[in-house]
């Protein structure tokens, strides 16, 4: 076969009859063409077309996100009747993944019909077109340059033309093409490869190329044809490995284009899923993300109805669990169960049908909270792909029992399709499958688990900037399929899928493996850091609506039922906060304009939720003048320093005439307020008059300050080279080192510049040195602030270290306008602990993680994720270092590191430019991070008391407490059905407890529930609660009220 270049010749000759499948071409030459807005998704399609200009095929069109009508009348000629009409049309670029570039949709009679793109270039019409004449509206899209500066970009109009589709010839194409592609992947030792390429050689040798297009060519192919097909057929096709394939289409919510855009692009892909469930009544489409449904019912409702046809059919798949794709390392745990709930209830209401499985092919790293959220929330499969990304060490399988930190597991699967580019490493496996036989070879060779499982699953279809499954991919999988050598090519939804997985696995006698531990990806570091300002949005509206949704809650408690509770409008709300956890929002890898809406977003859902406090505090306070309420939102008890608006002279007291101890800094009088009851206010008096002096408890001179707690010293350069901890006898700082040490790192990855983080950007460091002041801000009996400033390159720096007479929090009130770029800046604290773990904070509970290099498994980790705090100790002291919208951090051997800022220039080319004001401590305790109360204290930072002028109507008494300290209080709410009052609450210190709820509100029965609302238990009556949490378990309970 070498000798006579057998391979070669047959792919030219493939090749050269694939134009030949379209027959009596008829070139549209003449087009008409008007700008359009870009205002709104779905314009009112336009049927007077007297205002377009008059243009020609071939011409050039160039825009950056831009928009064209383009209008063409396509008459049908009576005698295709019988013939399966399509339409060819090339009208610009499509990026690859539909990341940039081109895309257009076709409407017909003024409704949606395909989308039209470089992978979509066919578009067939129904046969009662023929001996007609149809006007084709598109609406095309310049699309956008793929991140960076924005860049016009530039289209030509190719070719519009009608054609028939020579069905035989098409067939042969396809089935030649795919035999020709099986035979580069089959070894030579296999006898099937031979078999298979003697009966497409001796196919082809029939064809008569004299006169290619005539009637005689056409026979001969058809000859051709039918002599491969039966040649085919007649071998034995013998495998016991089945691949499984579900159409799909991968749209990134935002990323390399805005939410609007986002819009568009599942109108446009949707629309050709109908086109070609109309031609393959096998073909089956799983489209995840309620977020996007939402979308479509909104913007395109004649689409939305077609999408609840098809999935009452069974073809069209609705599940993937959340309502967005959401990122799993930065999202809080209450967050990524409201992304289950939230989406699981759009589903049922629109559907009718219940999540069964997660989807999360492209999300940067896995939580090991999410085994028990699955669990609790009634789903049992996990996918994803991204996982195979990692750096440095291969997951040793792919089909699995996931442990979560409670011990909840669920059974994980990662598809392992390749890439279909050759020049892609089949490391790195894709959730945008193409279906060829390399591809489906490779999935089974991929598969880690083959001792268990003979079926594996391909999600196939164009994906990230939408597009989907073209007619090529469906064409192939039904010739591959017949194909010896190849296994078994199937359609199937993914959810039929996974039910058999869990039977295989559930039946097999062999040993199913089970990672017990978080899944961390070893790659996309960067992603903990960039673009900070929506990681502090993120966290802080977290807070606000924990805090919203219990304040409408008690105030319909106390005033009528729980029914009116203001949660629809906290739901509405809370849905931007959901979309924009989106895997590329949060992490801050998308472009500049995603970026500017989200600001806009951000501020309509603070405003929402503030709108609905606000509602809620006229019912639970009275005005009273010179009269104030604490507020303490938090699960248990704590002492504060409230910061009361009030600069006139005078003292604070309780209801009880105690005085409280206060220092006035200006407008505002810091106040401390102890022993504020879980979930209450307490009432503070203010009576004007001579303030009662106290002095100062904290001594300052020349780079020393002692507090009620320390002895500190600093350096020229503002940096700690001690701190000694006094109530402890413990130098803080290891010996020889200096402490919040800013250092700068170069930032450059080799890619991926916004996402990574490369373990060798510690090879280059700067210190921020320049200290242009220090002084001493405020010196009072309660609270001292050494305020410092720096000049770094073109950035300034300005610290607040605020010290505490009775806390032994030391904060870093930090003020940064940073104007450089492809620099990494953290913050350094050498401590003098030996430890050889560290412990961060997560959802739901914490983890803990080597400080060291041992294995690779340990260094791939040398830039981690942590929530509100990370904590090294000893058995009997430790340090934590806090944050309030930190995310990333680094903790080797004893050196504790903070990322504070990334400022790379892709996607987004102005990223983290500009001002940023965060706060981060260092908290030095007593005992392990459980007795130093770490977790309170980190609370206390994230959500400090609040403060209303008023008269709390329920001073003291606590709304929800519990009779240990060892539960956090996650969410109290009316459940989104209004039925009942929810309470939510997790066990943080990793021991098992015996927990009494105590409500402080009337009810009349409760049960528990799952995480979606929904009893999992008989009512019981009114009366003692008490119950057993194991180790970082979920609890939820359902109160009715009435």
């Amino acid at each position: 076969m070498l000798m006579f270049f057998m391979e070669e010749k047959l792919r030219s000759r493939i090749k050269e009859l694939e134009a030949y499948r379209y027959r009596d071409v008829i070139e549209l030459e003449d087009i008409l063409v008007k700008e359009s807005g870009n205002e709104i998704p779905n314009p009112e399609v336009p049927t007077d077309f007297s205002d377009f200009r008059r243009e020609k095929v071939g011409m050039f069109w160039s825009g950056w996100d831009s928009y064209l009508w383009l209008h063409i009348l396509a008459s049908f000629p009576e005698e295709w009747k019988g013939k399966r009409i399509l339409g060819l049309f090339d009208f610009g670029k499509t990026g690859g993944g539909g990341n940039s570039g081109f895309e257009s949709l076709l409407y017909l009679d003024g409704k949606p019909y395909q989308g039209v793109d470089s992978n979509h270039q066919e578009v067939f019409f129904d046969g009662d077109t023929v001996g007609k004449t149809l006007g084709l509206t598109f609406r095309l899209w310049s699309g956008l340059e793929g991140g960076g500066v924005p860049k016009v970009q530039e289209h030509r109009i190719k070719r519009a033309a009608l054609a028939w589709l020579d069905e035989k010839t098409d067939d042969l194409y396809y089935l030649g093409k795919m035999i020709l592609d099986t035979y580069r992947e089959l070894g030579d030792e296999e006898s099937s490869r031979h078999e298979i390429m003697k009966a497409l050689n001796d196919a082809f040798l029939k064809i008569d190329w004299s006169r290619p297009g005539s009637g005689g060519f056409y026979a001969s192919v058809e000859e051709a044809d039918d002599f491969l097909n039966e040649a085919i057929d007649s071998m034995d096709k013998e495998s016991a490995v089945t691949v499984n394939c579900v159409g799909h289409t991968h749209i990134d919510l935002a990323w390399l284009w805005r939410l609007k855009h986002t819009r568009e692009k599942a109108s446009r892909s949707f629309s050709t899923v109908f086109r070609l469930m109309d031609m393959f009544g096998e073909y089956k489409f799983l489209q995840t993300q309620p977020q996007i449904y939402e979308y479509i019912k909104q913007d395109f409702p004649e689409i939305f109805a077609e999408i609840k046809k098809r999935v009452k059919e069974g073809r069209w798949e609705a599940d993937g669990a959340m309502w967005v794709e959401a990122d799993c390392n930065l999202t809080s745990g209450e967050s990524l169960t409201c992304q289950i709930l939230i989406g699981s209830k759009f589903v049922k209401e629109e559907f009718g049908k219940d999540m069964e499985f997660l989807w999360l092919p492209d999300v940067f790293g896995y939580s090991w909270a999410l085994p028990q959220i699955l669990k609790k929330s009634g789903i049992n499969t996990f996918m994803t792909t991204k996982i195979s990304w990692n750096e440095f060490n291969r997951m040793p399988h792919d089909t699995f029992m996931w442990k979560g930190m409670d011990g909840s597991e669920v059974l994980t699967h990662f598809i392992t399709t390749p890439d279909a580019d050759y020049s892609v490493s089949p490391w790195y496996y894709t959730y945008n499958g193409m279906l060829t036989p390399y591809t489906v070879k490779g999935v089974w060779k991929n598969y880690n688990d083959k001792n268990i499982n003979k079926e594996v699953l391909i999600s196939f279809g164009y994906g990230d900037g939408g597009g989907g499954v073209n007619r090529e991919a469906l064409e192939q999988r039904r010739r591959m399929d017949k194909i010896p050598g190849l296994p078994h090519v199937k359609t199937t939804t993914a959810g039929d899928y996974f039910r058999k997985l869990q039977e295989t696995v559930k039946d097999t006698k062999e040993y199913l493996h089970k990672w017990d531990g978080e899944l961390y990806l070893e790659y996309h570091r960067g992603t903990y850091t960039s673009h900070a300002y929506n990681k502090k949005m993120n966290r802080k509206l977290e807070f606000l609506y924990r805090e919203a949704e219990w304040l409408t809650a008690m105030a319909a408690a106390k005033t009528g039922g729980i029914e009116t509770a203001e949660q629809e409008a906290l739901t509405e709300g809370g849905k931007i906060i959901l979309r924009h956890q989106f895997h590329d929002i949060i992490p801050g890898s998308s472009i500049l304009q995603v970026y500017e809406d989200s600001k806009t977003e951000y501020a309509k859902a603070r405003e929402i939720a503030e709108q609905v406090e606000s509602n809620a505090f006229s019912a639970l306070v009275d005005q009273k003048e010179n009269t104030w309420t604490v507020l303490n939102n938090a699960g248990w008890a704590m002492n504060c320093l409230a910061a009361i608006p009030e600069g006139r002279d005078g003292v604070f007291k309780t209801e009880t005439g105690e005085v409280l101890k206060s220092q006035r800094e200006g407008d505002i009088t810091y106040v401390e307020v102890n022993r504020v009851p879980a979930m209450a206010g307490k009432v503070i008096c203010f009576e004007e008059g001579s303030a009662q002096g106290e002095s100062t408890v904290f001594q300052v001179s020349e780079n020393r300050i002692e507090t009620p707690f320390y002895e500190m010293e600093l350096n020229e350069a503002g940096q700690f080279t001690r701190i000694y901890d006094k109530e402890n006898d413990r130098e803080v700082i290891a010996e020889g080192e200096r402490a919040n040490v800013l250092q700068v790192f170069e930032d450059k990855p080799f890619e991926f510049d916004a996402w990574n983080i490369d373990i060798f950007y510690q090879e280059k460091m700067r210190e921020v040195t320049d200290l242009v002041s220090a002084e001493i801000a405020e010196n009072g009996c309660l609270k001292a602030v050494l305020r410092l400033k720096w000049n770094y390159m073109d950035s300034e720096i300005q610290q607040d270290i605020t010290l505490y007479r009775n806390d032994r929090r030391i904060d870093f009130v930090t003020y940064v306008n940073w104007k450089e770029t492809h620099q990494l800046l953290k913050a350094s604290f050498p401590v003098d602990i030996r430890a050889s773990e560290a412990r961060y904070d997560i959802q739901y509970g914490n983890v803990k993680r080597p400080n060291n290099w041992n294995t690779s498994w340990e260094m791939a980790k040398f830039e981690t994720v942590a929530h509100r705090f990370a904590d090294m100790s000893e058995r009997d002291y430790g340090v934590s270092i806090l944050n309030d919208c930190k995310y990333g951090h680094d903790i080797k051997e004893n050196r504790m590191r903070i990322t504070l800022l990334k400022s790379a220039i892709n996607p987004d080319y102005k990223q983290d430019q500009g001002e940023h004001f965060f706060t981060y401590s260092l908290l030095p305790h007593r005992g392990d991070f459980i007795e130093g109360e770490t977790a309170k204290e980190a609370y206390a930072l994230n959500q400090p008391v609040k403060v209303l002028p008023g008269e709390w109507k329920s001073s003291g008494h606590s709304f929800i407490s519990f009779s240990t300290d060892k539960v956090e209080l996650d969410a109290v709410k009316r459940s989104e059905d209004g039925k009942y009052l929810v309470v939510r609450f997790h066990e943080y210190a990793g021991s098992r407890q015996k927990v009494k709820v105590c409500p402080g509100f009337e009810y009349v029965s409760f049960c528990e529930s799952d995480l979606m609302e929904r009893p999992i238990e008989e009512e019981r009556e009114a009366g003692e609660i008490l119950m057993e949490i194991k180790p970082y378990e979920i609890k939820t309970l359902l109160f009715s009220l009435n």
